[in-house]
């Protein structure tokens, strides 16, 4: 997947001092999330930095159960050889899976909300592939796209980052109760020419998952 040149300059002039920024960027939001504006910095259960907010009027013991909603992509993707669809997929229904199974130890997982049920939203943002060593790339929300790199950087190792945003709403009527904008890292592909799987973003899936059942406001 390749980057026109003004997107390479656009990269390089704004998004230099941002590339190594443990947490999502104002300018990496995707819109998924109806409020971004109260956000702060704040520590994962796991001790990973992410965006954070919770209403003032949570309290976790009025809800006994969650619904996990399948993870969006948001925007839709243009799926291509190395990130197809058939992973894409993949990875939505293996975060909705790993989040169920770590929330069932501590409330009740429940396919239909009910007055104390809690609901989890939650949208894959960008999923980016970046040339080690290189210290330019591109992180859009709005498109999944690989990092810009020279043919001479087509050997080096990929990183790969993915990005979510999560909302966690009310049942009942509709409230939002918190909000999260993380993202995590997966495995290195070889090159630019090895197809991303679903085993090469599992460890950030995970952590996501373990983050969502340790949850304390």
């Amino acid at each position: 997947m390749k980057l026109t040149a003004p997107i390479l300059a656009l990269s390089a002039t704004l998004l230099l001092a941002g590339c190594a920024s443990q947490t999502p960027t104002p300018s990496q939001y995707s819109g998924f999330l109806s409020d971004y504006t109260q956000l702060q910095p704040a520590q994962s259960a796991s001790g990973a930095p992410v965006m954070r907010w919770v209403s003032p009027d949570f309290k976790p013991e009025n809800y006994r159960s969650v619904l996990v909603e399948r993870p969006l992509f948001y925007p839709a993707p243009t799926p291509d050889a190395q990130v197809n669809q058939q992973t894409l997929d993949e990875i939505a229904l293996y975060l909705q899976q790993a989040m169920r199974l770590e929330l069932a130890g501590r409330m009740r997982v429940v396919e239909h909300p009910d007055t104390d049920t809690l609901v989890l939203r939650s949208a894959i943002t960008a999923v980016n592939l970046s040339p080690e060593g290189l210290k330019v790339y591109e992180v859009v929300p709005v498109a999944l796209l690989a990092a810009a790199a020279s043919t001479a950087a087509g050997t080096r190792d990929l990183n790969t980052e993915i990005y979510v945003e999560l909302e966690v709403i009310e049942a009942r009527n509709s409230q939002p109760m918190a909000r999260v904008v993380r993202k995590g890292h997966g495995l290195q592909l070889e090159n630019d020419s090895t197809q991303l799987r679903l085993k090469d973003i599992k460890p950030a899936l995970d952590v996501w998952a373990k983050d969502a059942r340790s949850f304390k406001p």
